[in-house]
């Protein structure tokens, strides 16, 4: 459904140089002095990022939604970013949709930017903030932002916002050279700040979840961009971002292009729509939430929802038994830094065992891979874990696997039938001992190891790999199918699953 006329979408995409330049702050900061000031916003990330998302929820006091041109098609894409953006009138006043966009603005899979924050700016016609970082430069980040604009013609870049300037002088110059060279007008410079705001280890910020960021580093964000940047004139550049291209005609760009595409973002996501479930029969799925799980697609929560689940959440650091469940959905997350916790929960490590072997359908990525093998060890010291797969977790100081991925689904297993193709991506540090059986063919990616991923034991399904909803329509349904059929074993007096899709 395209927006009302009569309403505007103010959209901003914040992008950079590059890694680093300072996006995050920049934007969280922006929506923290959009909130102060009472002004409704939405956050969005560009790409697959959990923790930068979960900041942008903190920040927004909403949750933000993920949009990834390779994780899920352009029109579905767009579909999100329609449903989920505020909309203001002349009677409700302002209002503010901020997309961070990551790593370098032209940055994408390939020298030409496929799948760069440039697209995503380009697909929703948003105007672009560059955050430039000139570090020990001055005349040379105006070439940096001509570069930007000869690269990329067609996308609004309507402002440049610097950080880690080193002082006023240093300030004036880069300002000067970059107005002179470009007309591009700067809006701000943020000077270096010397104590870090955001706590950071390996793979990148610590989300909030874990340290439950205080109302004052809200007011230290707000402050730093009210005292720094022309916060009016950003705020206009937002509302005058004009008409949002409609979803018919991102389909009709996305048909000519060679996908098929679909108008309701329900239908492509395989999402039955709100208030109609796809089957009458309700199950419960129980997945992992507390500070050491903490990565999920709201997407995904809500496509189990709509399908027909109630959601339980588990703390698999303080809670002693599994509820009543007829699926379990383990997201990722650091246990790795919660290892001490996580190995003393005996308690629940022997239940989720004994439901595993009975049947229970059990989906876990990355962290929650991790979780379910025999032990896990670090530099220091090695613990046992919950023992649903014969394998050990072993961290490592280097990443062992970062980036999009590309599956197909070869072998039987609980969720996907056989031949879906999927996409999507992996962040991690661990590896894990070789698997007894895989479900997956690693195309792009490194998943589990000898280009494999998703290992089947019983009903579960471990894997690298994070998968979001609405890129990946087979995976709600198939949840929800392999926790009904496991409902109706058990009711029938028989917990042995062996219905497994083929």
């Amino acid at each position: 459904m395209s927006p009302d006329t009569t309403q505007e979408c103010p959209r901003l995409l914040i992008a950079g140089t590059g890694g680093d330049s300072g996006k995050t702050v920049v934007s969280l900061g922006l929506l923290s002095a959009a909130r102060e000031d009472g002004d409704e916003s939405r956050a969005f990330k560009k790409g697959p990022d959990f923790i930068d998302a979960a900041w942008l929820s903190w920040a927004a006091g909403s949750p933000a939604r993920n949009l990834d041109t390779f994780l899920m098609r352009p029109d579905v894409v767009a579909s999100s970013f329609q449903r989920h953006a505020i909309r203001t009138t002349r009677t409700t006043g302002t209002g503010l949709n901020l997309i961070e966009g990551n790593r370098g603005l032209l940055d994408g899979l390939d020298a030409g930017g496929t799948h760069s924050s440039a697209a995503l700016a380009r697909l929703v016609a948003a105007p672009v903030l560059l955050v430039v970082s000139p570090v020990k430069v001055t005349a040379t980040a105006a070439a940096a932002v001509l570069g930007c604009r000869q690269l990329a013609p067609d996308v609004n870049i309507a402002g440049v916002i610097l950080n880690k300037v080193s002082g006023s002088r240093h300030a004036r110059v880069v300002r000067q050279a970059i107005e002179e060279y470009t007309d591009v007008p700067v809006l701000g410079a943020v000077p270096r700040v010397r104590q870090q705001m955001l706590l950071s280890r390996h793979l990148g910020l610590v989300p909030p979840a874990e340290h439950a960021p205080a109302q004052a580093l809200r007011d230290k964000l707000a402050g730093l961009v009210r005292d720094n940047v022309e916060l009016d004139r950003i705020r206009s550049i937002a509302a005058k971002a004009g008409p949002i291209p409609t979803i018919a005609a991102t389909m009709a760009a996305t048909a000519a292009a060679g996908a098929t595409a679909t108008a309701d973002e329900e239908t492509v996501s395989g999402n039955a729509a709100p208030g109609a479930p796809e089957t009458a029969v309700d199950v419960k799925i129980g997945y992992f939430s507390d500070t050491a799980f903490t990565f999920y697609y709201p997407e995904n929560l809500e496509a189990l929802s709509r399908n027909g689940a109630t959601l339980v959440p588990i703390s698999a650091l303080s809670d002693q038994v599994l509820p009543d469940i007829d699926a379990l959905y383990i997201g990722g997350g650091f246990p790795e830094t919660h290892i001490e916790q996580l190995a003393a929960n005996g308690g629940l490590h022997a239940a989720i065992r004994r439901e595993a072997k009975a049947g229970l359908p059990i989906h876990a990525e990355c962290g929650g891979l991790m979780y379910l093998a025999e032990r896990l060890e670090t530099a220091d010291k090695e613990v046992p874990l919950a023992g649903v797969l014969p394998i050990r977790a072993t961290m490592h100081e280097r990443p062992q696997g970062h980036g999009y991925a590309a599956l197909t689904v070869d072998r039987p297993n609980p969720i996907f039938p056989v031949g879906t193709r999927l996409k999507g991506h992996e962040f991690h540090y661990s590896t894990v001992s070789a698997a007894p059986a895989t479900a997956f063919a690693v195309e792009k990616g490194s998943g589990v190891g000898d280009r494999r991923d998703g290992i089947v034991q019983d009903n579960v399904l471990a894997c690298y790999v994070h998968l979001h909803a609405l890129g990946t329509p087979e995976w709600a349904p198939g949840m929800l199918r392999a926790a009904r059929v496991f409902r109706e074993s058990r009711g029938a007096g028989d917990t042995r699953n062996s219905d497994r899709l083929k």
